[in-house]
């Protein structure tokens, strides 16, 4: 059975190889990384195969995953070209963000089939979000791979590729992490021990969002229901849309795109 193969052995490999695991996932899992320290923790961790070399692991692969920073990708797809393999696999999958479809068929052309792909790091507890973009050749048989990998870690999204930068931005869960420190900070200065604080800030943000989930209403409605005339909560979000709370967000997704579109340009 053909192995999917992992370029990279850094964190967002990490983390799909714990959910795949999780999973279950029946399909040979092998990684390559040229700090073989990092290949090796992967291997105890979860009893994934591990790529002497380069070429080795392309050879082997059946689905190729580019998992390394934006800025390695060109030089790890210039070391793949010149690497001499005998067989190289259709299938190619990119999770570096901001790095355009076409620049990756730029550096490895037919028959190599690319995709695109954001998956979240909560994939490893099987509650991922990944974002796909198929380039033009990518067959149905090849379809239903790519899916059916991603699908495992989580819940799926097709969107355009001109979407990615915006989606990569908006998605990350590193959103969720530092509105929690931000107010549970906060509600320290407002008199809370730590503890106290991290607690009633989680149950804000994630029992919240869970509910809106689970029960279809809008957030529109939510916030409405949450938020009395004259109440407390609305007297807090008041306080904080006046300070800008919502140009502060946007600026902040302004930064996170713009970043992505410098990663295009590397």
């Amino acid at each position: 059975m053909k192995s999917t193969v992992f370029l990279g052995a850094g964190r967002i490999t990490r983390a799909l190889v714990a959910g795949l695991r999780l999973a279950q996932y029946e399909r040979p899992i092998v990684v390559y990384d040229r700090n073989p320290k990092k290949s090796r923790l992967l291997r105890r961790e979860f009893h994934v195969a591990v790529a002497p070399d380069l070429k080795s692991a392309v050879e082997q692969a059946e689905t190729l995953i580019v998992a390394v920073r934006p800025a390695s990708v060109s030089g790890l797809l210039g070391e793949v070209a010149a690497c001499g393999a005998s067989r190289r696999p259709k299938l190619w999958v990119s999770l570096a963000a901001g790095v355009p479809l076409g620049k990756l068929r730029a550096q490895i052309g037919p028959p190599a089939r690319w995709v695109r792909a954001m998956p979240s790091p909560v994939c490893r507890i099987g509650r991922g979000l990944t974002a796909l973009c198929f380039a033009r050749g990518v067959g149905n048989a090849e379809h239903v791979r790519v899916r059916g990998l991603f699908q495992r870690v989580g819940q799926l999204l097709e969107i355009p590729e001109r979407q990615f930068d915006a989606f990569t931005t908006t998605y990350s869960s590193s959103h969720g992490y530092h509105a929690l420190q931000t107010l549970a900070e906060a509600a320290q200065r407002a008199g809370l021990d730590r503890a106290t604080a991290l607690t009633a800030a989680a149950h804000a943000l994630s029992a919240g969002i869970l509910y809106w989930k689970e029960s279809g209403q809008s957030v529109a409605r939510l916030l409405h229901e949450a938020a009395t005339p004259g109440g407390i909560a609305a007297a807090t979000m008041s306080g904080m849309d006046k300070s800008g709370y919502a140009r502060v967000v946007a600026n902040g997704l302004k930064a996170g795109i713009a970043q992505a579109r410098r990663n295009a340009r590397r």
